[in-house]
């Protein structure tokens, strides 16, 4: 929910300024493909992968190339490469192999195993290296071992292949919950992703992993939303999504350590709207679901993103954030565009696709950046995408399924990887045999998986015997490695956030380093420093804040919101002031405004009891109150006091425990949209409740909600529709209102 303030005058007029993340020359922009019509009455019938391909339309320049398909692969839904490059599949063999669901429990399922022997981009080798499994949905590679998760639970285990046949005879728990997930098979966690900060993120769950030692230590979180699929960018940002939401991207504006927080506009431009090039008959939402042409209007099922992060594509797609959409039969490509630090996704098409196909088991359910540098794109080949929950007899989807015999496609599957014309193949990646110090020169490299790959591996190394040459990294000095290196000259901003990462995965970053990070020239690495710095934050005495201080004045957006995002880890006065500042100074930021507000209620004692009420709230609702309460603070409570007990001086009437908060919500809203004058339970205040009605519904809603939230009161939320409706109904009222004038009004 996009919520605008101005500190003076109670009026924000936000001036926007788009910056592309990763700037995109109009030139290179490769144009989407305009198909000449849409297929209104496909056929179900299976097509072989070069059929298949035939029917996907792609931008020009851009081609498919098959890298596994059935028999050696079915029902393939998840994708993860060793530090070798061996591709290792999640293949879900029991998912609706019938239109019931039948045997979906059955541990008939397995992880493989492939391998290019030959270089051609192609599989030719492949072993079971899991079978027996029961809807395996999670996998991370570490070294040698690979970290597994089956459906229903929640214990994670590591397996190891250990004499080199391709099939794993070691089996490890590295995190134990032995309690069963009851929910849907839709509706649990996916992921399980080794994010740039060094923690391991799943979605839905309200936890992240840390390795350590062999096990998987965990965290917990305020909140966490997603279902399937969950994705990083260079620098650790985590894009999550909703289908049951009908939402294609979510939770993005910042790291769910700090709680969750959507605004309302950061999908512009109908981004939700999809433009596939198939008529949809089988989309659980119904008619209502689709357009005239009969294909699908919304995002329904979105999953399997991930951030284009090689170097083997055209440079304009790099740091783009690519959808699938399996109801849709559709991949969407969006930028990602940067608004004064306020992250924001646009189309990169005109009403098009990135990826668009008229074959009816074309179901992309996963991507992601490969070892080469191209993007690897999962299809599940599957019939049926929804369920057995939502085909159930009575339901919308059952005839539909039935009318194109979808039911009867399962057993299939295929891998492809998106290449350009210009395309030439990089190195074979060999980071399980690579030196340390080798790894280090691999945090420069072009190619986000080899950079990942290299910190994963020196944090479970746990080497630190390379620790002064990754602190010479991170200070922006070559080491021996580095200058042998043929993709840099001298060390790139993004291998110093690396390598400050990699130390503080050592546990051996130390404030000296920080603070010289802290000065640096690139916005990322100040801003990472920073982030880095919390753990010094912690304590109570926190000399760090001398350095961190200058940063209030950051030209860059980015550093002053984690800043912001920061500062809440501390209780030392110094910080309340720095975030006191930061809210005077950039009221017209949007994030930034509610970033350093939450950050200093949630680091103030006197607002715990609004952190707990407000513990189990939607991001926006939450947002709504914490706005709110920064509002308070800074004006209201000069006349009411900051707890709402009124002061001394008895300038207003308090606001804890009164009726008019926790009574009629209309109440409240036409006080402070109009004011309100005389006595005030038969006593005479000396000021006057000044009209606060030239602010919008979404700052009128803010401060109402914060006031019948916190404050000890029980009164509940207000929305923006509710002053709306106060605002029509009291007209252009311009005179403070009387207690007897707003009894008559709202009897």
């Amino acid at each position: 929910m996009k919520r605008n303030f101005l500190r003076t005058g109670f009026i924000l007029f936000s001036t926007l300024f788009f910056t592309c993340r990763q700037p995109a020359s109009k030139s290179n922009l490769t144009a989407a493909f305009k198909p000449d019509q849409v297929e209104q009455n496909p056929s179900s019938k299976v097509l072989s992968p070069e059929e298949s391909m035939k029917t996907m339309h792609l931008p020009e320049g851009y081609h498919l190339q098959l890298v596994a398909s059935e028999p050696m692969i079915q029902e393939p839904v998840a994708i993860v490469w060793d530090g070798n490059g061996r591709m290792y599949v999640a293949e879900m063999r029991s998912y609706m192999q019938d239109i019931n669901g039948t045997g979906e429990r059955f541990p008939t399922c397995r992880i493989s195993r492939l391998e290019d022997t030959d270089g051609d981009g192609k599989m030719d080798k492949s072993t079971i290296f899991i079978d027996k499994l029961v809807l395996p949905r999670m996998m991370l590679t570490l070294d040698d071992r690979l970290i597994v998760n089956e459906t229903y639970t929640y214990n994670l285990h590591s397996y190891r292949d250990t004499n080199g046949d391709g099939i794993a005879d070691e089996k490890k728990l590295v995190f134990k919950n032995d309690a069963e997930d009851k929910a849907n098979l839709e509706h649990q966690r996916s992921g399980l992703i080794w994010n740039t900060d060094n923690w391991i993120y799943t979605t839905t769950s309200p936890a992240r992993y840390r390795y350590t030692n062999g096990m998987l230590e965990v965290d917990s979180l305020a909140d966490a939303g997603g279902q399937w699929g969950l994705t990083h960018d260079d620098y650790g940002r985590l894009f999550f999504s909703s289908a049951g939401g009908e939402t294609p991207a979510l939770d993005f504006q910042q790291n769910p350590i700090y709680g969750r927080l959507d605004l309302k506009d950061q999908r512009i431009d109908d981004f939700d709207i999809v433009y596939p090039i198939i008529a949809t008959p089988d989309v659980e939402g119904g008619k209502k679901r689709l357009k005239t042409d009969s294909t699908l209007n919304h995002f329904t099922a979105s999953c399997g993103q991930t951030v284009y992060r090689g170097d083997k594509l055209p440079a304009d797609l790099k740091g783009d954030l690519l959808i699938c959409e399996p109801v849709g039969r559709l991949i969407r490509r969006a930028k990602v565009l940067n608004q004064e630090g306020k992250t924001v996704l646009k189309n990169a098409y005109d009403k098009s696709e990135f990826i668009a196909s008229t074959d009816m088991n074309f179901r992309p359910v996963n991507m992601d950046t490969g070892p080469d540098g191209n993007l690897y794109i999962v299809d599940m080949y599957h019939g049926i995408i929804q369920e057995g929950n939502w085909t159930k007899p009575g339901s919308y989807l059952r005839p539909q399924i039935l009318r194109k015999n979808l039911d009867k496609n399962i057993n299939r599957g295929r891998i492809y990887r998106l290449v350009h014309d210009d395309f030439k193949p990089g190195e074979k990646p060999d980071l399980l045999d690579a030196s340390s110090e080798k790894l280090i020169s691999y945090l420069s490299h072009p190619n986000g998986w080899w950079r990942d790959n290299a910190q994963k591996l020196l944090v479970v190394r746990n080497d630190k015997t390379i620790v002064p040459e990754l602190e010479d990294l991170a200070l922006g000095k070559r080491s021996f490695w580095q200058k042998l290196a043929f993709w840099k000259s001298k060390p790139a901003p993004i291998a110093k956030v690396h390598a400050l990462w990699t130390l503080e995965g050592l546990k051996s970053i130390n404030e000296n380093i920080l603070i010289s990070a802290l000065k640096d020239t690139d916005p990322q690495v100040r801003k990472t420093a920073v982030k880095i710095s919390e753990m010094y934050l912690k304590k109570k005495e926190a000399p760090i804040l001398s350095s961190l201080e200058p940063l209030k004045n950051d030209l860059n957006a980015d550093v002053k919101i984690q800043l912001a995002a920061s500062l809440r880890y501390s209780k030392n006065d110094k910080a309340r002031a720095i975030l006191k500042e930061l809210i005077d100074r950039n009221n017209s930021n949007e994030l930034l405004f509610v970033t350093a507000s939450r950050s200093l209620n949630e680091a103030d004692p006197e607002m715990q009891d609004l952190l707990l009420k407000t513990a189990k709230m939607r991001g926006d609702d939450k947002e709504l109150v914490f706005a709110g309460a920064a509002i308070f603070r800074q004006f209201c409570s000069i006349c009411h006091g900051l707890d709402g007990k009124g002061l001394p001086s008895e300038v207003a009437p308090p606001l804890a425990g009164s009726p008019r908060v926790n009574g009629n919500k209309n109440v409240l809203i036409s006080i402070i949209l109009n004011g309100l004058t005389g006595p005030v339970n038969n006593k005479n205040y000396s000021g006057t409740m000044v009209a606060l009605g030239n602010n919008d519904d979404e700052y009128i809603a803010s401060v109402a909600s914060f006031i019948r939230t916190g404050l000890g009161n029980q009164g509940g939320l207000i929305q923006d529709r509710d002053v709306e409706k106060v605002r029509k109904r009291v007209g252009g009222r311009e005179t403070p209102w009387t207690l007897d004038e707003l009894k008559q009004l709202h009897q």
